[in-house]
């Protein structure tokens, strides 16, 4: 618009490009939000991408347009100042978009091809795998995710947890291919404090296709 224009006059030329960037929108759900019960119920789901994630994605923009204007004005402390909401708003935006398509009312039992194999050769086999991730994401100390990542480096699978919104890859360098969304706001309104239980009810939902393409993409 005539806004983005003239403010992109006042800019210096590198930084044009970021002033008529898009916004950031929170991205449909593969799925409406009761087909993942009984495991997830639709009032979490509800919840959880259309306020959640749509808060995520709001404070994110109004956080990457101070940032733009810190920017702008070559000053550094604010830009410093921005980057824990940068990461946690981010993050967030980041990790609940990946957390929605490795989930599926299709999903459940247990991967096929390249990505069964990388789980054998790396954990021993699929049940060791699934009860080293449950362990992990059951011990994330308040909130946080559990995940399954891809060390490009040493070409193999990695288990992580990630604190609050920390991202995985920003945080770690590993690729995500499945995120466990530990945070009370996943489960609470259906297991209470059970943390365990919700845990053992998401493995039925799980998208394995979503994990396996993923992994594919990350080797290339």
């Amino acid at each position: 618009g005539k806004g983005s224009a003239a403010c992109a006059a006042s800019v210096p030329a590198p930084l044009g490009c970021l002033v008529s960037r898009q916004k950031h929108t929170l991205p449909d759900l593969p799925y409406d939000y009761a087909a993942l019960e009984p495991h997830i119920n639709a009032e979490i789901m509800q919840l959880h991408h259309s306020k959640h994630h749509a808060t995520y994605v709001n404070n994110l923009n109004v956080v990457e347009e101070k940032y733009k204007e810190a920017l702008a004005k070559g000053d550094v402390t604010a830009q410093v100042s921005l980057q824990p909401a940068l990461k946690f708003n981010g993050g967030g935006h980041i990790n609940h978009s990946i957390f929605w398509t490795n989930l599926s009312p299709n999903g459940g039992g247990e991967p096929k091809g390249e990505l069964m194999e990388a789980i054998k050769r790396d954990f021993g086999s699929f049940a060791n795998f699934k009860e080293k991730l449950t362990a992990v994401s059951v011990g994330v100390q308040g909130s946080g995710w559990g995940w399954l990542g891809y060390n490009k480096e040493q070409g193999r699978l990695q288990i992580a947890a990630c604190a609050n919104q920390d991202p995985l890859q920003g945080t770690t360098g590993l690729i995500p291919l499945l995120g466990i969304d530990v945070w009370e706001h996943a489960y609470y309104l259906q297991y209470k404090n059970v943390r365990p239980d919700y845990l053992k009810a998401i493995w039925n939902v799980i998208n394995w296709e979503n994990v396996s393409s993923r992994y594919a993409t990350s080797k290339k």
